[in-house]
């Protein structure tokens, strides 16, 4: 039979078709996609792009950074581009103008952007950040500036076009605090746009002046959340990535900032790790080399979800790396973390837990040891017998890393805790590759078990059938899979015929 011969080998054999003997081939290989899948459904935990939005356009906009305006009556596009073509303009009334400029951008609409530019207002926006003398027009003037750079991609080039990067970058170094820390705002919308616009917005020479202004012992709360967040945008996009020179320039800072008590300081450091760590083992490296797994560890246990999540998935990042990689994360403790955030009150952190250990699974038998000292393959089989779907998911994925990778010892632990009838129930969903994992999962285990003795196999070949595998494995001959029809047929062939 060509199945029977395909897959008719030992334990020691199987390694070719099965096992994971380099990180670097075939696991590695077969998670990528899902990975991706994993970083889609996280998109929206951190967007690219803030706009400063008031609900109520009588508010004052300088009522929340500190107060250096006051409310005025606001005006339309028509009248405010009247205003700013007056050349004996009165200063109140030119102020006024950019007010309600301002305000009309910060509704939730990219339909005000677009009237602002197309109504030519936004280079006399670009002039008022020029006058010095006048701190508060400045502000109104980059905090509209700021609104339209959060828009779509044509209106950040507008922005860029529009020559308002080079004043921008002066007004980092302006005497106001409010006007320094808007520009860093308007900043980060424009490097969060693209990866060509983040490149442009380095070059420009943001990152000296980001760094001064997170080491300073001044710096107020609300300053530091701007930094956090433009530094996160300036790690972000990997086409190109940011270039390894930058990253190292930027990292002393975010680690600094991984300090901070501020729950949004936090979380969009951790961010910033997240993206740097999303690019193979030079960057994870770097991560790891200036110190702050320890700092990424300890925030698995801060009580705010805006914190845990880019803090795991960072360090999800870190444990797709090297075998070396991967232990230095387990000797700062993070398995003894897991346990708790497999059963996370939010799905999408209990998949990334899930997730990571099935990274970890798929590393040396040490760190599949690991995983067993934590006692965490009792949850994993929890997670596999009534998790949702993806969590279930990425438990086969845990399962089958250990089973291809593990001792025999190592695989007799996972099945001894009841995982075959989890396992044969998860071949009733309709889903192609986690069907080929449970397949593979079963037949390292019956293959396992009959390495250890021929009763031990019998054993488990009886338990298999008596939750319904054998059954199984009778369908999925018949799948329309090429893959899941051998499998299976191999399962029968070499455990059951």
């Amino acid at each position: 039979n060509e199945y029977k011969s395909y897959l008719s080998f030992t334990h020691m054999d199987r390694s070719g078709f099965f096992k994971n003997t380099s990180r670097s081939d075939e696991n590695r290989k077969n998670r990528q996609h899902q990975v991706t899948q994993l970083r889609k459904d996280r998109r929206g935990e951190q967007i690219s792009k803030r706009r400063q939005v008031i609900e109520d356009t009588t508010d004052d906009g300088m009522a929340e950074s500190g107060g250096l305006t006051n409310s005025v009556e606001l005006i339309d596009t028509h009248q405010i581009k009247q205003i700013f073509l007056e050349s004996d303009a009165n200063p109140d009334k030119v102020f006024s103008a950019v007010q309600s400029c301002r305000k009309i951008l910060s509704k939730k609409s990219h339909r005000q952007i677009d009237e602002v530019i197309n109504m030519g207002l936004l280079p006399h926006l670009v002039h008022f950040l020029t006058l010095d003398g006048s701190p508060e027009l400045q502000f109104e003037s980059c905090w509209a500036i700021t609104n339209i750079a959060s828009g779509n991609p044509l209106q950040t080039k507008a922005v860029v076009e529009g020559g308002a990067v080079p004043h921008l970058m002066r007004l980092l170094s302006s005497t106001n605090a409010h006007v320094a820390e808007q520009a860093i705002w308007a900043l980060g919308n424009v490097a969060g746009d693209s990866a060509m616009y983040r490149d442009f917005v380095i070059e420009s020479g943001i990152i000296p002046l980001l760094v001064d202004m997170t080491a300073s012992t001044t710096a107020s709360i609300t300053l530091h959340r701007h930094v956090a967040w433009t530094l996160s945008n300036l790690c972000r996009n990997k086409d190109p990535p940011t270039s390894i020179e930058s990253l190292t320039k930027m990292i002393p800072s975010i680690r600094l900032l991984l300090s901070s008590e501020d729950r949004c300081v936090l979380s969009d450091a951790c961010w910033a790790i997240s993206y740097i760590t999303d690019g193979g083992s030079e960057r994870i490296q770097l991560a790891i080399q200036s110190g702050v797994v320890t700092k990424l560890v300890n925030l698995l246990e801060h009580h705010e979800i805006s914190v845990i999540s880019p803090a795991l998935h960072a360090i999800g990042n870190i444990v797709t790396g090297k075998y070396e990689q991967i232990q230095n994360v387990i000797n700062h403790g993070l398995l003894s973390h897991l346990s708790k955030l497999l059963f996370h009150q939010k799905p999408s952190i209990q998949k990334e837990a899930t997730w990571t250990i099935s990274n970890i699974t798929a590393g040396t038998p040490f760190q599949i040891q690991a995983v067993i000292d934590a006692n965490l393959l009792p949850y994993l089989v929890t997670v596999l017998t009534r998790g949702e779907f993806n969590c279930q998911r990425e438990a086969t994925w845990a399962v089958m890393n250990l089973t291809a990778g593990g001792t025999p010892q190592q695989i007799k632990r996972l099945y001894s805790l009841n995982c075959l009838a989890p396992l044969v129930r998860m071949l009733e969903i309709h889903d192609t590759e986690t069907t080929v994992n449970v397949l593979r999962t079963c037949f390292h285990i019956l293959d396992t078990a009959n390495e250890i003795s021929l009763a031990e196999g019998n054993r488990v070949a009886v338990e298999f059938e008596a939750c319904n595998g054998l059954l199984a494995m009778e369908r999925l001959q018949r799948h329309e899979d090429r893959k899941i029809c051998r499998l299976s047929e191999a399962i029968i062939d070499n455990f059951f015929d």
